[in-house]
């Protein structure tokens, strides 16, 4: 199993990278994690036979402007598009003309509520702290859990969700030190003290702020400090790989 990271700003694009979006082949599937931007970098390995799962954590810009790359892919197969209950109709009415071309036939919608889902692909979903509703996801591939928290600020159901994880993708939003409980964002400590707590395996922080971190420099400084708390952390960059 594979874990590529297509995008991993959060905001806006930059020179640094694509708005978020971080794609898992598994054999049970293509997840894909959050549709920024990066979305488009995903047509190079999508190749196999296989259904593809698009969770969506929320509907914030920089989570869903991907949707007007989508007509780029074949849709051999109809993706499953997976979102909180409710979430629908709000989604639909910015991925239509005039604001974007029609994914009419293409995608199958599947809206979920909080709790363990079985019927598509074994997944848990829970609300998360972030000023508008947001769903963090564990996913079930593999044998392996994967969880995925963006974006949150510190909260109970991220341990839940993060709790002994073989990988846990969050977010590192803030710079280290800032907080932003108010929001809903987290900085690599905050990240990092999570990860420890959780038990997880391994931790990778993506959704990076885009005005917040001016070059990868202050990314590895960031990754430092994460590691002086959870050792196995790492700031992720547009294009990185994971095998699990």
């Amino acid at each position: 199993m594979k874990i590529f990271f297509l995008g991993t700003n959060g905001w806006y694009d930059t020179r640094a990278g694509n708005t978020v979006c971080t794609l898992i082949d598994s054999k049970e599937g293509y997840i894909i994690l959050d549709a920024g931007d990066g979305i488009y970098k995903a047509k190079k390995y999508i190749t196999e036979d296989k259904p593809v799962y698009l969770f969506l954590s929320h509907l914030h810009f920089d989570h869903i402007s991907g949707f007007h790359i989508l007509p780029i892919f074949n849709f051999e197969k109809k993706w499953n598009i997976i979102l909180e209950k409710g979430n629908r109709e709000l989604l639909e009415r910015v991925i239509k003309h005039p604001f974007m071309s029609t994914l009419e036939g293409k995608v199958v919608f599947h809206e979920v509520e909080e709790g363990v889902h079985d019927n598509l692909i074994s997944f848990e979903c829970l609300k998360l702290k972030h000023i508008d509703p947001t769903f963090g996801y564990r996913i079930k591939l593999e044998d392996k859990n994967i969880a995925y928290c963006s974006d949150t600020g510190l909260c109970e159901n991220v341990l839940k969700l993060a709790n002994k994880a073989d990988v846990l993708i969050t977010e590192g939003s803030m710079i280290p030190g800032v907080s932003n409980p108010e929001w809903g964002h987290l900085n690599p400590e905050e990240a990092a003290g999570i990860a420890k707590d959780a038990q997880a395996e391994r931790m990778v922080m993506t959704h990076i702020s885009a005005d917040g971190y001016k070059n990868f420099d202050e990314r590895k400084e960031a990754e430092k400090k994460a590691q002086n708390i959870f050792k196995n952390s790492i700031i992720a960059e547009d294009d990185l790989i994971i095998e699990i």
